[in-house]
Protein backbone atom coordinates (compact mmCIF):
# COMPACT_ATOMS: atom_id res chain seq x y z
CA UNK A 1 0.00 0.00 0.00
CA UNK A 2 1.10 3.18 -0.82
CA UNK A 3 0.31 6.32 1.19
CA UNK A 4 -1.65 9.15 -0.10
CA UNK A 5 0.90 11.49 -1.89
CA UNK A 6 3.02 8.90 -2.62
CA UNK A 7 5.93 7.07 -0.29
CA UNK A 8 9.25 8.40 -0.92
CA UNK A 9 11.74 5.55 0.25
CA UNK A 10 14.51 6.59 2.47
CA UNK A 11 17.68 7.23 1.32
CA UNK A 12 20.71 5.12 1.12
CA UNK A 13 22.11 5.29 4.28
CA UNK A 14 26.41 5.97 3.29
CA UNK A 15 27.94 9.05 3.15
CA UNK A 16 31.65 9.77 1.73
CA UNK A 17 35.04 10.58 3.40
CA UNK A 18 37.59 12.63 2.32
CA UNK A 19 40.85 13.74 3.61
CA UNK A 20 41.95 10.86 5.53
CA UNK A 21 45.36 9.81 6.20
CA UNK A 22 46.87 7.52 4.14
CA UNK A 23 47.75 4.75 6.83
CA UNK A 24 44.13 4.74 7.74
CA UNK A 25 42.32 1.27 8.30
CA UNK A 26 38.74 0.87 8.80
CA UNK A 27 39.12 0.49 12.79
CA UNK A 28 40.36 4.16 12.78
CA UNK A 29 37.13 5.11 10.52
CA UNK A 30 34.67 2.74 13.28
CA UNK A 31 36.90 4.88 16.04
CA UNK A 32 35.73 8.08 14.13
CA UNK A 33 32.51 7.55 14.26
CA UNK A 34 32.17 5.97 17.63
CA UNK A 35 28.64 5.41 18.82
CA UNK A 36 27.27 5.14 15.68
CA UNK A 37 26.26 2.26 13.88
CA UNK A 38 28.41 1.32 11.09
CA UNK A 39 27.51 -1.46 8.21
CA UNK A 40 30.17 -1.40 5.76
CA UNK A 41 33.48 0.56 5.42
CA UNK A 42 34.88 0.78 1.60
CA UNK A 43 38.19 2.31 1.44
CA UNK A 44 38.48 3.53 -1.91
CA UNK A 45 42.06 2.39 -3.91
CA UNK A 46 43.52 4.25 -7.28
CA UNK A 47 46.04 2.28 -8.88
CA UNK A 48 47.11 0.57 -5.82
CA UNK A 49 47.15 2.99 -3.57
CA UNK A 50 44.79 4.35 -0.52
CA UNK A 51 43.60 7.70 -2.12
CA UNK A 52 42.55 8.78 1.24
CA UNK A 53 38.54 8.28 0.42
CA UNK A 54 36.09 6.53 2.04
CA UNK A 55 32.46 5.44 1.89
CA UNK A 56 30.80 4.48 5.13
CA UNK A 57 27.12 2.62 5.29
CA UNK A 58 25.02 3.21 8.50
CA UNK A 59 22.54 1.13 9.87
CA UNK A 60 20.10 4.21 8.73
CA UNK A 61 19.18 7.48 7.70
CA UNK A 62 19.58 9.23 11.34
CA UNK A 63 22.85 8.10 11.77
CA UNK A 64 23.79 9.73 8.69
CA UNK A 65 22.65 12.80 10.20
CA UNK A 66 24.62 12.45 13.06
CA UNK A 67 27.74 11.49 10.77
CA UNK A 68 27.81 14.61 9.06
CA UNK A 69 28.30 15.82 12.47
CA UNK A 70 31.67 15.13 12.24
CA UNK A 71 32.68 16.81 8.85
CA UNK A 72 36.01 18.86 9.34
CA UNK A 73 37.42 17.03 12.81
CA UNK A 74 40.10 15.31 12.80
CA UNK A 75 42.10 12.44 12.24
CA UNK A 76 45.20 12.35 13.37
CA UNK A 77 47.04 16.01 11.98
CA UNK A 78 44.41 15.81 8.83
CA UNK A 79 40.81 16.98 9.34
CA UNK A 80 38.19 14.38 7.89
CA UNK A 81 35.76 16.16 4.88
CA UNK A 82 32.19 14.03 5.43
CA UNK A 83 29.81 14.79 3.28
CA UNK A 84 26.34 13.33 1.64
CA UNK A 85 26.91 10.75 -1.56
CA UNK A 86 24.34 8.95 -3.67
CA UNK A 87 24.20 5.24 -3.25
CA UNK A 88 25.51 4.75 -6.91
CA UNK A 89 28.32 6.29 -5.46
CA UNK A 90 28.92 3.53 -3.42
CA UNK A 91 28.29 0.44 -5.55
CA UNK A 92 30.20 2.29 -8.59
CA UNK A 93 33.45 2.22 -5.73
CA UNK A 94 32.61 -1.47 -4.68
CA UNK A 95 32.65 -2.42 -8.43
CA UNK A 96 35.64 -0.45 -9.38
CA UNK A 97 37.33 -2.59 -6.18
CA UNK A 98 36.08 -5.33 -7.35
CA UNK A 99 37.67 -4.93 -10.92
CA UNK A 100 41.08 -3.89 -9.67
CA UNK A 101 43.20 -6.44 -9.91
CA UNK A 102 45.02 -5.92 -6.29
CA UNK A 103 40.92 -6.87 -4.97
CA UNK A 104 40.67 -5.50 -1.65
CA UNK A 105 43.98 -5.47 -0.45
CA UNK A 106 43.75 -2.69 1.74
CA UNK A 107 46.89 -3.70 3.66
CA UNK A 108 49.14 -3.15 0.33
CA UNK A 109 50.27 0.64 0.09
CA UNK A 110 53.68 -0.74 -1.51
CA UNK A 111 55.15 1.71 -4.89
CA UNK A 112 55.03 -1.21 -7.07
CA UNK A 113 52.32 -2.67 -8.52
CA UNK A 114 50.42 -5.82 -6.92
CA UNK A 115 50.74 -9.29 -8.41
CA UNK A 116 48.50 -9.90 -11.30
CA UNK A 117 44.79 -11.85 -10.45
CA UNK A 118 46.22 -15.49 -12.18
CA UNK A 119 49.21 -14.96 -10.18
CA UNK A 120 47.78 -14.33 -6.84
CA UNK A 121 45.09 -17.38 -7.89
CA UNK A 122 48.01 -19.56 -8.81
CA UNK A 123 49.95 -19.07 -5.03
CA UNK A 124 46.34 -19.70 -3.25
CA UNK A 125 46.60 -23.53 -5.43
CA UNK A 126 50.30 -23.70 -4.47
CA UNK A 127 49.14 -23.02 -0.58
CA UNK A 128 49.42 -26.20 1.84
CA UNK A 129 45.80 -26.37 2.81
CA UNK A 130 44.13 -27.58 5.91
CA UNK A 131 40.69 -27.39 6.67
CA UNK A 132 40.75 -24.33 7.75
CA UNK A 133 39.86 -21.06 5.82
CA UNK A 134 40.45 -17.70 6.77
CA UNK A 135 37.08 -15.14 5.48
CA UNK A 136 38.70 -11.67 5.11
CA UNK A 137 36.29 -8.62 4.12
CA UNK A 138 33.47 -9.63 6.10
CA UNK A 139 30.42 -6.90 6.86
CA UNK A 140 31.00 -5.80 10.73
CA UNK A 141 27.95 -6.82 11.79
CA UNK A 142 28.43 -10.34 9.99
CA UNK A 143 26.36 -13.45 11.84
CA UNK A 144 27.50 -16.84 11.97
CA UNK A 145 24.14 -18.09 10.67
CA UNK A 146 25.04 -15.89 7.25
CA UNK A 147 28.34 -17.67 7.19
CA UNK A 148 26.92 -21.06 7.45
CA UNK A 149 24.30 -19.90 4.44
CA UNK A 150 27.96 -18.67 2.43
CA UNK A 151 28.77 -21.98 2.81
CA UNK A 152 25.56 -24.44 2.43
CA UNK A 153 27.05 -26.07 -0.78
CA UNK A 154 30.10 -27.32 1.55
CA UNK A 155 30.70 -29.77 4.40
CA UNK A 156 31.13 -27.05 7.39
CA UNK A 157 31.16 -27.79 10.99
CA UNK A 158 28.70 -25.07 11.74
CA UNK A 159 30.34 -24.88 15.73
CA UNK A 160 33.86 -24.50 14.26
CA UNK A 161 32.97 -20.96 12.67
CA UNK A 162 35.06 -18.05 14.70
CA UNK A 163 34.25 -14.18 14.02
CA UNK A 164 37.57 -12.60 15.00
CA UNK A 165 37.06 -9.62 17.45
CA UNK A 166 38.70 -7.32 18.70
CA UNK A 167 39.57 -6.53 22.27
CA UNK A 168 36.48 -4.23 22.90
CA UNK A 169 34.46 -6.76 20.94
CA UNK A 170 34.09 -4.91 17.88
CA UNK A 171 34.44 -7.52 14.99
CA UNK A 172 37.74 -6.94 12.90
CA UNK A 173 35.95 -8.20 9.35
CA UNK A 174 37.39 -11.75 9.25
CA UNK A 175 36.40 -14.86 10.44
CA UNK A 176 38.09 -18.69 10.37
CA UNK A 177 35.64 -21.68 9.58
CA UNK A 178 36.69 -25.06 9.81
CA UNK A 179 35.37 -28.01 7.35
CA UNK A 180 35.50 -31.54 7.63
CA UNK A 181 38.57 -31.63 5.51
CA UNK A 182 41.40 -30.38 4.11
CA UNK A 183 40.03 -31.17 0.50
CA UNK A 184 36.32 -29.54 1.20
CA UNK A 185 37.98 -26.77 2.41
CA UNK A 186 40.00 -26.61 -1.17
CA UNK A 187 36.24 -27.23 -2.74
CA UNK A 188 34.75 -24.13 -0.40
CA UNK A 189 37.59 -21.91 -2.25
CA UNK A 190 35.47 -21.48 -5.04
CA UNK A 191 33.53 -19.19 -2.77
CA UNK A 192 36.36 -16.73 -2.96
CA UNK A 193 35.60 -13.03 -4.05
CA UNK A 194 31.24 -14.10 -3.20
CA UNK A 195 29.49 -11.59 -1.53
CA UNK A 196 27.87 -11.41 1.77
CA UNK A 197 25.51 -8.54 1.58
CA UNK A 198 27.55 -5.91 -0.40
CA UNK A 199 31.34 -6.61 0.71
CA UNK A 200 33.23 -9.33 -1.41
CA UNK A 201 34.79 -12.04 0.76
CA UNK A 202 38.54 -13.36 0.41
CA UNK A 203 39.28 -16.42 0.93
CA UNK A 204 42.37 -17.96 2.26
CA UNK A 205 44.43 -21.32 3.71
CA UNK A 206 44.66 -21.16 6.85
CA UNK A 207 46.24 -23.23 10.01
CA UNK A 208 44.44 -24.53 12.89
CA UNK A 209 47.65 -22.49 14.76
CA UNK A 210 46.72 -19.34 13.26
CA UNK A 211 42.73 -19.65 14.21
CA UNK A 212 43.56 -20.67 17.74
CA UNK A 213 45.69 -17.64 17.66
CA UNK A 214 42.93 -15.13 16.70
CA UNK A 215 40.40 -16.95 19.12
CA UNK A 216 42.39 -16.10 22.12
CA UNK A 217 43.14 -12.86 21.07
CA UNK A 218 39.48 -12.51 21.00
CA UNK A 219 39.17 -13.57 24.37
CA UNK A 220 41.71 -11.42 25.80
Amino acid sequence: MVPEGGFQPPPFPVVRLRGLPFNCTDIDILKFFAGLTIVDVLLVNKSGRFSGEAFVVFAGAMQVEFALQRDRQNMGRRYVEVFRCKKQDYYNAVAAEINYEGIYDNDYHGSSPPPSRSKRFSDKDQMEYTEILKMRGLPFLVTKSQIVEFFKDYNLIEDRVHIACRPDGKATGEAYVEFVSAEEAKRAMSKDKMTIGSRYVELFPSTPDEARRAESRSRQ
